[in-house]
């Protein structure tokens, strides 16, 4: 039996320890709007904080062989339950958002069901791809397409409820995107792998095309865009695809003015003008756009190169696991992290629409970042079964 691996849980730790002090510095127009004292955020987030670290902690303590599948399955069944009631419960105990109901209230704590439930998917793919799937031995798309299906009728379920009672498209494209590339990891052909990539684009855009304020975003954003990208077709294609320009959206512009003012080496910490007020609760999905104009390119460069080596050492956890379950859980974290960075990311800087996705360990939240950690405790469960070329993972 080898230790769990110290690397990764130090690595997260950091994260969480920037975000810890990025919610001081970047909040300081928010507690004058929402007129809470000066340190409201600053001790929350922390509160999260230590709690997300010291869960890490106690989950790498644990056997996988026990508890792995005890806790992914409670999970996905408790945060499955929570999502399916909270359309009726009464406004006294959930909090509305444009008319989605996303989180439940808990003794001055708001709970979003959505953030547990993906590392509870996770495992159940896990679970379920290493006893249902395997290497496709040259099945055809039919066959392929039968062995998938129950799979494919669990995710619509998911999407409808995600997508259209909570009103969250981007933790469906965040799901959809594991989901797929799990699936590809467990066995299937790649032949099987594109076929279900374009029917995930045919549902994304089904799904926007029935909503008229995602029609609206995506619109916005194509008209900022589209010069970009249709200078590379050509002419004859790129003006039955050109769109009148819009106005810059005033979240983007400001997140891009963030950036740019921000340079290379920031104008400091809690130097930042664009927090106050411009671009509203920075310390949310806005975050990168904050550690930016404070920190500049070196700042967002440090946070990168300590996300790549998270997934670095995700990725070489499940490449190293000898049990499929566990294999595929370590992969799948490590997509979720991934997607979940890179669209929000995209998003700031103007390259893909915004969809409201935190940054894993880094934006203020309590429900991401406690979710997030109880995923990486997992893996760090598992890593103990790991065998790194006979050597502890920390030699």
């Amino acid at each position: 039996m080898y230790t769990a691996d110290r690397k990764l849980f130090l690595l997260t730790s950091i994260l969480i320890s920037i975000s810890i002090l990025m919610s001081y510095s970047l909040t300081t127009y928010t507690v004058i709007l929402f007129d809470t004292g000066e340190f409201h955020f600053l001790i929350r987030q922390a509160a999260f904080g230590v709690l997300s670290i010291s869960i890490m902690w106690f989950l790498a303590q644990l056997d996988s062989d026990v508890w792995l599948h005890r806790l992914g399955l409670t999970l996905l069944i408790g945060s499955m339950f929570l999502m399916i009631i909270m359309p009726f419960l009464p406004a006294s105990l959930v909090s509305e958002v444009g008319g989605a109901k996303r989180w439940i209230k808990i003794v001055g704590f708001s709970l979003a069901p959505v953030e547990f439930f993906k590392i509870g998917f996770i495992y159940f793919l896990a679970w379920s791809f290493s006893r249902k799937l395997g290497y496709h031995g040259g099945m055809g798309i039919k066959q392929e397409f039968l062995r998938f299906l129950p799979y494919a009728v669990i995710f619509v379920a998911i999407m409808f409820i995600i997508a259209f009672v909570q009103n969250d498209l981007g933790q469906v494209v965040v799901l959809g995107l594991t989901l797929l590339f799990m699936l590809m990891f467990a066995g299937s052909s790649f032949k099987f792998f594109l076929v279900l990539l374009f029917s995930a684009f045919s549902f994304f855009a089904f799904f926007v095309l029935t909503a008229e304020h995602r029609i609206l975003r995506i619109k916005s954003w194509w008209s900022l865009a589209q010069n970009s990208i249709l200078q590379l077709l050509p002419d004859a294609v790129a003006s039955h695809l050109r769109v009148p320009s819009s106005t810059e959206p005033y979240q983007i512009g400001h997140s891009l003015n963030a950036i740019h003012n921000g340079g290379i080496f920031g104008v400091g910490l809690g130097d930042g003008t664009f927090k106050l007020g411009f671009l509203s609760e920075v310390h949310t999905d806005f975050i990168l756009a904050g550690i930016s104009e404070e920190f500049g390119f070196i700042g967002v460069l440090t946070v990168t190169v300590i996300f790549l080596w998270i997934l670095q050492r995700i990725f070489k956890i499940a490449n190293r696991s000898e049990d499929s379950v566990n294999y595929l859980f370590s992969l799948g974290i490590g997509l979720l992290i991934s997607f979940a960075f890179l669209i929000n990311a995209y998003g700031i800087s103007g390259l893909a629409p915004i969809k409201g996705i935190s940054v894993p360990f880094l934006s203020y939240g309590g429900s991401a970042i406690i979710a997030a950690s109880i995923g990486i405790g997992m893996v760090l469960m598992a890593s103990k079964k790991v065998n790194m070329d006979k050597k502890r993972f920390n030699d």
